[in-house]
């Protein structure tokens, strides 16, 4: 398949570049995934959408102050590092610009203590990769989390120019295991008072983990989907969700999906629990708890073992999670829509509004 087949105009000025005063003021566009139709709503309709039983995923990730400036040790000159995966014992793959001054062996330093001037943070490259990619070894003093809120900034989507003002508007109101690069945008709707709505409606709550990388931005740069190489994030889907998800399937009842991320933490475990259980078509699919390492391409073709409805906000022209919902719903439908929502001026992206495909 094509991926210039998944291309749109869409004008710049319908890029959200700040979020919204209260975050279920948005709009809210559904889409019946059997039959196209669609419906102008605002994200407090949301409610009416659902019903007892069901069962709402999040991903309750929370997105650290990965961008980071600092110095070359030796010479002085500006060096700034965009971390974007751990990879145990203070190594993390890292993107560092420029990558001309920091080669093998070289030492950047951020911050300084009050103790005689020493840096907070020494980072060392100890492995040089592609297209700017670095291994850094980091050396500090403390909780490193705790250095990285004083020291790093909050990494923004490349088509974000404005700065923002909360950090807390970038994460969840969810938000609990540190590690992403990025938020898991659809989950910014939420507040605390509109879970409890939704609880008190009869819907039970549940959680995944996935920490997303900066590869959620990446182009698509094949001319052919089968060709493309997804990026691995790691996720965590516990016991107690499994368990959940497995009820609320034999009860008859939905699995909503809040987000691509946890779209794709829940299909990388029906996946793992096909191949774990010997899983035979017709069969009900018992989910089983997992952890580790996805790089699951969901594109149209693909048959969902778990997500019943996604909630998402509007994606790229191009992108593999336009990709994603397009498998969910069918690319017709999700094109048509994407054309209603671009004339009816819907906000795009990270910080602009909802769509619920169900």
């Amino acid at each position: 398949m094509e991926v210039q087949a998944f291309d749109f105009e869409l004008p710049e000025s319908l890029i959200a570049q700040t979020p919204l005063l209260e975050r279920t003021a948005s709009r809210l566009l559904t889409l019946n995934k059997e039959t196209g139709e669609t419906a102008h709503r605002t994200f407090e309709d949301l409610i009416a959408y659902v019903e007892a039983g069901d069962l709402l995923v999040m991903n309750d990730t929370r997105v650290i102050p990965a961008r980071l400036f600092g110095m070359k040790k030796d010479t002085g000159a500006k060096v700034e590092i965009l971390l974007l995966k751990p990879l145990g014992e203070d190594r993390w793959e890292a993107l560092v610009k420029p990558g001309k001054r920091m080669q093998l062996g070289a030492v950047a330093v951020f911050g300084s203590s009050n103790e005689g001037g020493e840096p907070l943070l020494t980072a060392e490259v100890v492995e040089v990769g592609d297209m700017g990619a670095r291994i850094l070894q980091f050396r500090y003093k403390g909780i490193f989390n705790e250095i990285l809120d004083q020291l790093g900034e909050m990494p923004l989507p490349p088509y974000i120019k404005e700065q923002l003002s909360e950090r807390e508007r970038y994460q969840t109101v969810y938000a609990k295991h540190e590690g992403s690069s990025a938020a898991p945008t659809a989950g910014l709707h939420f507040t605390a008072e509109y879970l409890e709505r939704l609880k008190d409606r009869g819907v039970r709550l549940a959680f995944v983990t996935l920490h997303v990388g900066l590869g959620t931005f990446r182009p698509v740069s094949v001319d052919k989907i089968e060709d493309h190489q997804m990026h691995a994030e790691f996720y965590i889907l516990s016991e107690e969700t499994a368990a959940l998800i497995n009820e609320t399937k034999s009860a008859g009842k939905r699995v909503i999906a809040v987000g691509t991320t946890s779209a794709r933490t829940l299909e990388t475990a029906a996946g793992l629990s096909r191949e774990q259980s010997g899983y035979q078509e017709g069969q009900p699919l018992r989910i089983q708890p997992s952890q580790g390492w996805t790089s699951i391409f969901i594109y149209p073709g693909y048959s969902f073992g778990v997500v019943d409805v996604l909630l998402t906000n509007f994606h790229l022209p191009k992108s593999t999670l336009l990709m994603l919902i397009s498998a969910l719903a069918g690319k017709a439908n999700i094109m048509r829509a994407y054309e209603e929502a671009v004339k009816e001026e819907y906000r795009f992206f990270s910080f602009g509004d909802a769509m619920l495909i169900y």
